[in-house]
Parts: C-alpha cells; structure tokens; sequence
C-alpha cells in the first residue's frame, strides 16, 4: 500500500512516497506562488517522472501552511458577517473585541446579536428570536458579504439555535458560506466565536487553495483521494478542509512531530524541528503532539480549540550570525538560503556556515568559510546549545530527562548532548519528516459534552461513542478506532456537579 504526503511550506514544499513505513522516492523543492506548480514538481519526482503514477497509491495527504499565513499576514480573507445568539445573557463584550486593528479591518463585516440560546444543562435562556435573525439575513444578503459566523451560547451542548439560525440564512442568502462553532470550538464563548470568524474567513482561500491541489494531483493521472493534515496530527477529506480550514493550522509542526515519531520509532519524546527560519519545539504522548489545554494565540486572536502545544524561537539554518559585536538573529535569510549563504556564494554568514564550518554537514565550497575565527563558531555553538536547552526545558513537565528527536532541514545544528536530555537522536530522512508525517497520518474524531445528572461511566460512554461516530464519518475504519485522550472533569462551582467529558478517537483510513 502506498501513500504520498506533501508538506506545502512558506519556504519548501517536501514529499514522499511510502511503501508502509519504507521510503521509495522523497524531494524537497522551493515552494511556488500558485501552489500548482511546486506541488506538481514534488509529485512528478516522488511518483517517478516520465514513469507514470503507481496504479496503487491509496491516498495523497498534503499538509499547508497557507491557512495560518493569511491570518498572519492579514493577505487573502473574506469579510464576515458575525451572528451571535445568548441575547440578554452574552451582550457584554462584543464580537472582535480584543483582535489585532488590522485584522478587524480585513475582516469585520456586520454584526448581529440575537436573543436565544441555552444553558449548560439544556434549558433555554430564551426563545431564539427568529425574526430578528430573518432581518439579519436580509441584511447580510444586500451587503454583499459571501461569509457568515454564527455563535451560540453553549452550542456545543445544544446546537439548535446556531443550526436554525444557518437554515435561515440559507433560505434568504443561499450564497453566503457559514461556519457553526457548534462544529469547531469547545465552551467558552468568545474563544469559539474568534474561531469560528476565521475560519468563514478563510473559507474562499480554502477554496482557492484545495482546487489549487486537486489540479495538481489530478494532473500527475492520480485518482485516489485527497486529504488536508489537521493540527492534531490527522488527517481530512480535502472536501472537509474547505469548510473547516481552521483545523489546518499549526500543520506543520505536528506533522513534523509524527514524522519523528514514525521515523525514530519513539513515542514520548520531546521534538525539535529546526527549519530555515525557526525551531519548533513539540511533546510527543503516545505518538501524537500533546494537545495545548489553554487558549491559543493565532494571529493576534484568542482562540480554544484543538491546536498542539507548540513553542518556536527564532533558530534555523537562515538565522544570520554577525560579529564585531557578535549577534545571532532573530533575521534570516529564509527561503533564500541556498542563494545568500557564504558556503553558496552569498554573503551572509549564517548558523549554515557554521554548521559547514564546524563539521556538521557537507555543503557547497567550505573554503569560502576559511576567514571565519574559530571563536565565531565556538561562540554560535554555545548560543545554539543555551538557546535549544532552554527550549527544551519549556516543553517538559518534569525534572527527569527526556530523549529529544531533531528532525528538519537543520536538524544539523542540534547539539549531541544538551540538558536534561537523555539522548538526542538525530533520524535518517530528517529533512522530509514533515512529509513522512503527512503520509502516515490517521483519521480521528473527538466530542465534547457537559452532563447533569448523569452517572459518570454513562456520560463517558455516550461521549466516546459520539466521538467514534464523528472518526467514521470523517473517513476511519471502525474496527481500528482507539481512544487517543480522555478528560472528565466534575464542573464543582456550578450546581448540581455537572461533568464535563471530552474523548478524542483515531483510526486508520478506511477502504
């Protein structure tokens, strides 16, 4: 059985080609402006040039950073029509509050706030008020906007106020995209909603992006389908990832993770996937990123929803290296790399050429390194020591050491011995870890509830099947679904100890 994964940097685009966990073919070219074309080189490279596709190539994963890009560079978003329901309960703070004044500018359209809405326990705080939401409709339609959020109170619990409220809107505006946060977020409010208006912000790059990839792919004569990477170390069916591109964020980094995982065989690990610009500092549990428990930042924007504890610093093979006085970044030469360094014919000096010049790796002419004072180098080795380590004691939970897997295209400059580490190990195929990663990833499904009055090993119960359910859907095969991680935790401060069950399921594709 074999499998292609493609991880779509800023910088590289990666692939591979698997054979079960055997790597035939792996490529790392630049990344292009359309998409189309790197992704077509990748996939003409792994799939054997002019050789034609192997008839039996199950799947093509391909993992972006795009999503994330847009938000961060405020490039490529729509603007959104932002309805929120919990009226007279949930009036206090505003939608869009606290963003970024650039990133309400690219994105703000109107605002609608209704009454409706439930408690925790079910109950309604108050009938919805549909024939406000009828005069929103009409609004939105007028307005010219394509996108639409709508956020209720508790809709993870009971989503009848945001799923009437969608069915409205598609009655009176049927050409505008909606996103539910019922379908993306967890309980708080605000959080959800700030997921949930960028993700309908993303929806026509989303768009734009996956038909982008399919012509890529369908153009090498490939006919198996498509998957996007999510942020949780699984994979969706690219049809998913048009409707829900918020769950591509953070790709990069947990595909990187799985890949160290599959190609070092170890399961718990710390992981330091070190680029052309950053390093990535990850945990790996039971083969997965470990899954960040607080609100995450994403552009400026609070969010909470599934999203792996990642740390990045400015450290990778582009990071400039000055002397007279000495300096290490935080700028890089990024993508130009091959181009800027001095062992290339550039010059810039960069943490490359120390690299080359202390040994680590072969590349390009070293005798263009031979004005540079052992005490540079000596010097920038202890920076990425002291800067790593400290990296490495932000991800533990705990004062026994930990292996650490350095995966990356500059996974050469991680040190053989830091800190509270018990070995480093340095992987075969670290450079396309990522890819490796993006190909073997599996299918998964979490659900998130709150009961009253349940007994415990029934509310468990009742959640893991939902979320079984919501793995099967998405593309699992039943018989290989295994709970990855389960929370259950008594709500004490509201009454009647409410408890509130979280399970997330993963399986291999089906078929």
């Amino acid at each position: 059985m074999k499998r292609i994964g493609i991880d779509v940097g800023g910088t590289n685009t990666d692939a591979v080609l698997l054979d079960g966990r055997t790597i035939l073919r792996s490529i790392k070219t630049p990344t292009t402006a359309d998409v189309t074309t790197g992704v077509r080189k990748a996939l003409a490279h792994v799939l054997g040039g002019s050789d034609g596709a192997p008839p039996d190539v199950r799947a093509v994963m391909i993992g972006t950073t795009h999503f994330t890009n847009a938000v961060i560079e405020r490039r490529g978003l729509s603007k959104v029509a932002v309805i929120r329901i919990g009226l007279p309960s949930a009036s206090s703070i505003p939608p869009m509050a606290d963003w970024p004044a650039d990133l309400s500018v690219a994105v703000a359209g109107p605002v609608f706030l209704l009454e409706g809405g439930h408690e925790f326990d079910g109950r309604p705080i108050v009938v919805f008020d549909r024939a406000g939401m009828r005069r929103a409709a009409e609004t939105i339609r007028d307005s010219g906007i394509t996108a639409a959020a709508i956020t209720a109170v508790f809709s993870p619990l009971i989503a009848d106020c945001e799923t009437e409220a969608a069915a409205i809107l598609a009655e009176i505006a049927p050409h505008v995209t909606v996103t539910l946060s019922s379908d993306l977020g967890r309980i708080g409010l605000i959080e959800r909603e700030n997921a949930t208006i960028l993700n309908s912000a993303l929806h026509g790059l989303a768009r734009h992006t996956v038909a982008a990839f399919r012509q890529a792919v369908a153009e090498t004569g490939l006919d198996g389908p498509l998957y996007l990477t999510q942020n949780d170390g699984t994979v969706m069916r690219a049809e998913e990832a048009e409707r829900f591109p918020v769950l591509c964020f953070a790709s990069g980094p947990t595909n990187s993770m799985r890949g160290a995982y599959l190609l070092s065989g170890l399961s718990e690990a710390i992981v330091l996937d070190v680029g052309g610009t950053t390093t990535d500092a990850g945990m790996l549990r039971a083969g997965f990123p470990r899954q960040a428990n607080t609100q995450v930042d994403i552009g400026g924007v609070r969010t909470f929803f599934r999203m792996p504890d990642v740390v990045a610093v400015a450290l990778g093979g582009g990071t400039i290296v000055r002397d007279a006085p000495f300096a290490i970044g935080p700028d890089s030469v990024g993508f130009r790399l091959l181009e800027k360094t001095r062992v290339a014919g550039g010059d810039t000096l960069t943490l490359t050429d120390v690299g080359v010049r202390l040994g680590l790796i072969e590349l390009g002419d070293a005798d263009r390194l031979t004005d540079v004072p052992a005490v540079l180098t000596d010097m920038a080795q202890d920076w990425i020591a002291r800067r790593l380590g400290d990296l490495v004691d932000r991800m533990k939970t705990s004062a026994a050491d930990m292996p650490v897997v350095a995966v990356g295209g500059g996974a050469f400059l991680v040190p053989d011995r830091l800190p509270g580490v018990s070995a480093v190990i340095k992987v075969e195929n670290a450079g396309v870890a990522n890819a490796v990663g993006a190909a073997m990833s599996q299918v998964s499904g979490e659900c998130e509830r709150i009961f009253y009055g349940v007994p415990r090993e029934r509310a468990i119960e009742e959640t893991r099947s939902a979320a079984r359910e919501h793995a099967i859907a998405a593309g699992a095969a039943e018989a290989t679904l295994a709970v990855l991680d389960m929370e259950d935790t008594p709500m004490s401060y509201i009454p009647g100890d409410p408890l509130r069950v979280r399970v997330r399921v993963i399986g291999d594709l089906a078929g």
